[in-house]
């Protein structure tokens, strides 16, 4: 052969298609036979030959308990990564504080049930709470208005550098959605599977609105893009949140972040960050880990001063 032959060398195979199946691709023949065609079935439909990724009992098992971990922190940054979102305000509040008009009729209602009724203890009970969150209820516009500064902030409702982060759920985290939503911008909203049922809010982002297994999980989520943390009037999953970020921030285990408190008269009530000093439980200095704001302008421009004396910028610039 010269040098400049070319050789003689088979054509590729096809990624697919043989002109020959292999053994395998034919079950036996039944007239081989007769009761293979109900073992192979009996094979086929058995829990142990179904695909592990398929197999929705096992990955439910205690076995399995680490796959699933992975799988809930996994998916929820692959798809926040794939749009774009590189850092969250992330906003929590009671989901009990409803938007104004439906809190008001709900109060309408209890006043008319007690005139027909005003012996009813139950009644007045009720009645009194529902005029507590019909107090409250301004702070679900200021939310909606919070959420829409950050969204047109930056490049504008089309820039997910910087995009609003809840629980998904309603009250106070509707709002926050909400506000986004309004303005055209993306935002998040991440679910628990609980025992009972529930449903996200209509205002997150269908492409950014997660589900998760475990509580662990969902709370890593939402402090790794958190650029600040703002914290309406809530009960227990609020607190949580709160709470859990403070001692983050306390401990330095995570970079500091500014926590703002909405509703300085709640929660001052709520949370008498003054005792616990005075009891030494707590020092000067954490009080300072926090501040206390009521509208969303005020909300807005805390945020933007203490970035400005941190010497960064609260919009980052991508990677």
């Amino acid at each position: 052969m010269s040098r400049h032959a070319r050789p003689e060398v088979p054509q590729p195979a096809h990624h697919r298609r043989r002109k020959e199946p292999l053994p395998w691709q034919t079950p036996k023949p039944e007239a081989e036979d007769p009761e293979s065609p109900a073992k192979l079935a009996h094979i086929l439909s058995s829990p142990s030959y179904r695909p592990a990724i398929e197999d929705v009992e096992f990955l439910d098992s205690d076995d399995a308990r680490g796959v699933r971990l992975q799988l809930d922190y996994l998916k929820p940054d692959h798809l926040l990564r794939e749009h774009g979102i590189l850092d969250t305000i992330v906003v929590f509040g009671s989901t009990r504080i409803t938007e104004p008009m439906a809190a008001q009729n709900k109060v309408t209602q209890l006043r008319n049930a007690l005139a027909v009724n005003p012996a009813d203890r139950e009644l007045q009970r009720r009645l009194f709470v529902a005029e507590r969150i019909l107090a409250k209820s301004h702070y679900y516009e200021v939310a909606r208005e919070f959420s829409r500064l950050v969204a047109e902030a930056g490049g504008g409702p089309g820039d997910s550098r910087l995009v609003v982060m809840t629980g998904g759920g309603p009250g106070m985290m509707e709002a926050a959605n909400r506000g986004a939503h309004d303005a055209g911008a993306r935002t998040v909203g991440l679910n628990i599977t609980l025992p009972h049922e529930q449903f996200p809010n209509p205002y997150v982002s269908p492409e950014l609105c997660f589900q998760f297994h475990y509580f662990a999980l969902r709370k890593m989520h939402f402090m790794m893009r958190a650029r600040a943390l703002v914290a309406f009037p809530g009960g227990f999953g609020t607190f949580d949140e709160l709470f859990e970020t403070l001692t983050l921030v306390q401990t330095r285990k995570i970079k500091p972040l500014p926590v703002v408190l909405v509703g300085e008269s709640f929660w001052r009530k709520a949370f008498d960050v003054d005792f616990l000093v005075e009891e030494g439980v707590i020092d000067a200095e954490d009080r300072e880990l926090f501040w206390y704001a009521e509208d969303a302008e005020a909300i807005w421009q805390g945020l933007l001063c203490w970035y400005e004396n941190a010497g960064e910028s609260l919009i980052r610039e991508v990677p």
